[in-house]
Formats: C-alpha cells, sequence, structure tokens
C-alpha cells in the first residue's frame, strides 16, 4: 500500500513542473500589519484531495463520499473548491468537473499549480505550498484569506488547524461533515487567523487520539 507521498507520486509517474513563482507567495505575504489591516476574503477555500477523501483510497474511484461534501457546500454560499489531488494532474479541470454535480460544478474554481520538490524533505507540508501559491494568484492576500483543506495524508499540510482530516479507509464521513461545517462557519463569522495562532481547533489530534 501507498501511503508515502514520494512514493505515491512515483508510482504516478507523472513529473512535477514548478510552473508558478514563489515570488508570488512572497509578495503576498510581505505587507505589513496584515493582521489589523485586511478582512477576511468573503470567498472560503476549500482545497480538497480525491483518493482517501471522495472515496476510501484504494478502493473504486466511485466519489461515494463527494455528495456529503456537496451538501456541505451548498450550505455556505461562499465556499470554493480548488481541487489539489493528484488527479489534477492527469485529467483536464474539465474532466473532473463532471465528478461533481451541476449546481456544485460553478463553485470549483480551479487546481493548484504543481511544484517540483528539490529534496525528499521539501515532499513534508507540499501540497499547503502549493495552495499557498494558489492563492496568491487569486486572493489580495494570501495571508489573510479563508481556506482549509480535505485530505487523507496529514504530512501535506503544516497548518494542521485548517486541516480536515479524513481516514483513508472509509473517506469523507459524517464526523467531517461536522468538522468542515464548523470550520465554514469560523469563517463566516469573521474568526481571524494568524501565523502561531489557531483560528479553530485542531480538527487533527481528534483523529490520532
Amino acid at each position: 500500500m501507498i501511503r508515502d507521498e514520494s512514493d505515491r507520486r512515483r508510482a504516478l509517474g507523472v513529473e512535477y513542473i514548478a510552473h508558478c513563482s514563489i515570488a508570488a507567495l512572497k509578495n503576498c505575504c510581505s505587507k505589513p500589519n496584515w493582521h489589523r489591516e485586511c478582512n477576511m476574503t468573503r470567498n472560503a477555500y476549500i482545497f480538497m484531495d480525491f483518493d482517501g477523501v471522495t472515496h476510501p483510497w484504494g478502493e473504486v474511484e466511485d466519489f461515494r463520499c463527494l455528495p456529503l461534501i456537496e451538501s456541505v457546500v451548498r450550505e455556505f454560499e461562499e465556499a470554493r473548491v480548488v481541487i489539489a489531488s493528484d488527479w489534477r494532474m492527469l485529467f483536464s479541470l474539465q474532466k473532473l468537473l463532471l465528478r461533481f454535480s451541476e449546481d456544485v460544478r460553478p463553485r470549483i474554481v480551479g487546481a493548484t499549480p504543481h511544484m517540483l520538490p528539490k529534496t525528499g524533505a521539501e515532499l513534508h507540508g507540499l501540497r499547503e505550498r502549493e495552495a499557498m501559491l494558489w492563492l496568491a494568484q487569486h486572493e489580495a492576500d494570501c495571508r489573510t484569506a479563508a481556506w482549509c483543506a480535505l485530505d487523507d495524508a496529514p504530512g501535506n499540510w503544516m497548518t494542521r488547524s485548517r486541516l480536515v482530516l479524513t481516514d483513508f479507509k472509509r473517506g469523507f464521513i459524517e464526523e467531517d461533515a461536522v468538522a468542515l461545517r464548523r470550520m465554514l462557519q469560523k469563517f463566516r463569522d469573521g474568526v481571524e487567523y494568524r501565523p502561531g495562532v489557531d483560528a479553530a481547533p485542531s480538527l487533527w489530534t481528534r483523529h490520532i487520539a
């Protein structure tokens, strides 16, 4: 079973290409007093993995859990989905959109860029860095953007307070829906996030307790 991110990507046989500038990320985070001058963005972005989230990892890729995810998205009109799954490298965005219900497709606003890690150590937190590059291209200040992630691999995300961690054997279940709903509600209520301060209770620890 492939659970290590580097193994998964080697198994895909796909070369990661860094086509976004790191400078964009630095620019979006360089404003002084950003936490006092900026309000939370109107949109709340959900960076979504597929395998282990929309369906149990290693089983039939039937997206059996996607309807539950979509039900939460429908509750929050500000919610936008960004595809962070490795599927984004194998299929066009147009084909990936067909996996979603017709009324939810307008909420799918893109896919994260591909970054090429120079060392194995850079694989840790790689998806979060890819997500931050995406935000740098689409938000005036990525440091104040409202975002969270749905993933079954905690090593992909450094900011654990923004992660709804699923059980890869089950995929996204009702317990995860409660956690995602809580996260999105905090964003709606304007709870501010600052580095070193959790904007929401850690959703990671409940899975390893």
